[in-house]
């Protein structure tokens, strides 16, 4: 198969299907590695870019989480609040990745039409205890489906950090939100496991 068929193949997969890879390929890869069973946030971060990040629409989850003072950043404001809310979702992941150990995803049956651009899938990760509901958010791009919010336990990830984002806002205004990241992820990182 040449390079070019994979890229067609991967914009032609279906949204459930993207989602099972990425799950499946991330589980594989942490039970495969004790590094990142240990919490070694650099490999779980290295594992997070190359597995789950190439199939996130960040830009709309940026900008999804700001709201409406989006409209208001400067092309420079954007791309430092990309860059901030990147560190913290990719340290977010971390985070629960550091916890797999035994866990299987199961995926609820899913349905979608031909025309649709933007669909939910829902699946559970099982281990020991109770099943932990984490449904994802996709659209259709040019480029495959992207995923755009995602629900753990029944909390949408961009709607919590939209009603964060704007208390800050409000308060010290996009600068003061860039900053306050900056300083969570300078805070997030010094605390490695280990």
């Amino acid at each position: 198969m040449s390079l070019g068929a994979g890229f067609a193949q991967a914009a032609d997969e279906a949204p459930d299907a993207l989602i099972k890879r990425i799950s499946n390929d991330v589980m594989a890869a942490v039970k495969a590695d004790p590094a990142i069973q240990a919490g070694d946030i650099n490999r779980i971060v290295a594992l997070v870019d190359s597995k789950i990040m190439p199939s996130v629409n960040f830009s709309r989850m940026t900008s999804s989480a700001v709201g409406r003072y989006w409209r208001q950043a400067t092309p420079e404001q954007k791309k430092q609040l990309q860059d901030e809310f990147k560190t913290l979702l990719v340290r977010t992941y971390s985070g629960a990745l550091g916890e797999v150990k035994d866990q299987t995803v199961s995926f609820k049956p899913f349905r979608s039409r031909a025309e649709d651009t933007e669909v939910l899938v829902r699946s559970e990760v099982r281990g020991r205890g109770e099943p932990i509901q984490l449904d994802y958010r996709l659209e259709k791009t040019p480029d495959g489906w992207k995923i755009y919010d995602l629900n753990v336990l029944g909390i949408w990830l961009v709607e919590t950090y939209r009603t964060q984002f704007a208390q800050e806002i409000s308060a010290k205004g996009l600068d003061g939100l860039i900053e306050s990241l900056s300083q969570r992820n300078k805070s997030n990182s010094s605390t490695k496991a280990g």
